[in-house]
């Protein structure tokens, strides 16, 4: 019986170079050891200037994956490149220091997203500190709390390349959170989702994320506005509370709800719980500014 592809795309530069060809090697050997046979590993290299190259021509001459190298102007538009070449009905992105520690992770996902004709997959993953490896949490995913924060992360989701291809593709004008931008937009164009409730995945949170958070907040900011302004007049003051509250006015909230219409309880529910943390911890930081002035 005929088994859909699947397609799992890299971006890399300088690996070599930045200390990641281990981390590196350790995604391609457990990528190999899947049981899923129709792995497709697309390598979108940013025309990498040290011995990358060179490595990649390995493990490209064994037979495990295929990469192309030019340059790019970030790692969406290389991952929208790495889109436009592949070849798999579904496709999942792994930077080069993420991996997959189950080996049933791919042919388990595969066949929930054919048994539900799911568009995108969703699941709980392990994030590890960028600098200190053995700093571990679970990060499970809060698909009702999209429209305040990011639910998972990209790489703890799987996608059919044809919903991408619907969607255009990540907005490249966000160049730290257009994951975000996309996880929304497939919401509110009503793409199917479903969670699959395994942790197969280890992957390291965002050196980017965690060095720019004033970019995260304004790229945030232009996400709730570019997504909202359709359904709602939008503010930049709404967008501000959204971002830094997790406060959505009660007449948006209505309209978000709709795309939840099998569990809209559930939707206000956890709104609720998600602005209640947010208030909870901004009455924390007062209370230590407080004591720090003392």
């Amino acid at each position: 019986m005929y088994e859909p592809d699947i397609t799992v795309i890299t971006p890399t530069y300088n690996l070599v170079e930045n200390e990641k060809a281990d981390d590196f090697t350790l995604l391609v050997n457990l990528l190999d050891k899947q049981t899923y046979p129709y792995v497709e590993h697309l390598i979108m290299d940013n025309a990498s200037t040290d011995e990358t190259v060179v490595l990649l021509k390995e493990y490209k001459n064994s037979g495990f994956l295929n990469f192309y190298s030019a340059p790019d102007n970030g790692k969406y538009d290389a991952i929208n490149k790495g889109l436009m070449h592949a070849k798999g009905k579904y496709v999942s992105i792994l930077s080069c220091d993420d991996f997959y520690h189950d080996v049933t992770a791919i042919y388990d996902i595969v066949n929930l997203m054919e048994a539900e004709n799911a568009d995108f997959c969703f699941f709980p993953a392990y994030c590890t500190d960028p600098k200190d490896s053995s700093v571990v949490f679970l990060f499970n995913p809060a698909i009702h709390n999209i429209f305040q924060a990011m639910p998972c992360s990209h790489q703890a989701m799987f996608f059919k390349r044809e919903a991408l291809e619907k969607l255009g593709y990540f907005d490249t004008k966000f160049k730290i959170m257009a994951d975000y931008d996309l996880m929304i937009r497939l919401v509110m164009n009503k793409f199917k989702g479903v969670m699959f409730n395994g942790n197969v995945l280890t992957y390291k949170m965002s050196e980017n994320a965690i060095k720019h958070s004033v970019q995260v907040e304004a790229e945030c900011s232009h996400i709730y506005h570019k997504n909202f302004r359709n359904i709602y007049p939008i503010t930049d003051e709404i967008t501000d509370r959204i971002v830094k509250m997790a406060e959505i006015p009660k007449p948006l909230l209505d309209r978000l709800a709709s795309y939840f219409p099998q569990d809209r309880d559930l939707f206000f529910q956890r709104y609720q719980d998600m602005y209640n943390l947010r208030l909870q911890n901004a009455k924390i930081m007062k209370e230590q500014e407080r004591n720090n002035r003392r």
